[in-house]
């Protein structure tokens, strides 16, 4: 998909959500264990429940491959079942030597046609680019996340004063382009928003940690919105695990309609 699909999704619908689906065997219903593809039957039901009020899907690439090939063939399944107007997020965070991250490249988009996959940049450009010669594919790049260990890194200051993921936006945003290029930044970082839109003011942006985790969706909007929007806002846990008997998927439709409510009023306050 790319970016002009993508804002003409966003103005459809009203909304700028992102669905995680971090699905984890533990956590799912107790009645889907009986059945042949818990994993992939959770994640039917949750994007039947919540299609309507999002434009992304991003599937944490870890709750599938520590289960084997099984998992593997449980995310195939579900990416297969996404709508093909929706945006897919393969939550892998790869990034490695050139030649390495070229195989993770043809993983993800040759082979199992996610559009996007989130990249860790502390290699270098030669860990992202080989993610960018892929037409309407987009790599998307670690830069100011919202755990709390983040932090012993990403905000090293040098000489000049100047934060390491500061440094890290200004030297890659140059590797791509705000067609192929997305970065992440957590919603628990919401007051540095402003910061990072001077460097980059027409990326658009995944945002994590809003609902589970704590994030405020108002003050990434006020932050972070740009003209086209510029906003993929994720809620996992919040949405998919609102619920663990029978109406699983109907409580996890009630928190996507709420925040797609609130996505579609703050939209319209920026005429989009």
């Amino acid at each position: 998909m790319n970016r002009e699909q993508l804002i003409a999704q966003i103005k459809k619908k009203k909304s700028f959500l992102c669905v995680g689906l971090d699905t984890d065997i533990h956590k799912i219903p107790k009645h889907l264990l009986e059945l042949e593809d818990p994993i992939f039957e959770f994640n039917k039901q949750i994007i039947d429940a919540t299609k309507e009020f999002c434009v992304a899907y991003k599937p944490n690439i870890a709750f599938y491959e520590c289960m084997g090939v099984s998992g593997w063939e449980s995310l195939q399944k579900t990416l297969d079942y996404i709508p093909e107007n929706i945006f897919t997020i393969a939550d892998a965070k790869r990034g490695d030597i050139g030649n390495t991250s070229s195989m993770y490249a043809r993983a993800f988009f040759e082979n199992m046609n996610f559009d996007s996959v989130t990249v860790a940049p502390y290699m270098g450009s030669d860990s992202v680019t080989p993610f960018l010669e892929f037409e309407d594919k987009w790599a998307i790049v670690l830069a100011l996340t919202s755990n709390k260990g983040g932090l012993y890194f990403q905000k090293i200051e040098d000489k000049n004063g100047k934060q390491l993921f500061e440094q890290v936006l200004e030297s890659s945003k140059n590797w791509g382009t705000d067609a192929n290029m997305m970065y992440v930044v957590g919603a628990t970082r919401s007051e540095q928003l402003s910061k990072i839109r001077q460097i980059i003011p027409n990326h658009f942006l995944l945002v994590p940690g809003v609902g589970a985790q704590g994030g405020n969706l108002q003050d990434v909007a006020k932050y972070g919105m740009n003209a086209d929007c510029g906003l993929l806002v994720n809620s996992s846990r919040g949405i998919i695990y609102a619920g663990n008997n029978l109406d699983f998927a109907e409580k996890s439709r009630i928190e996507a309609e709420k925040l797609h409510q609130e996505m579609a009023s703050l939209l319209s306050l920026k005429g989009i």
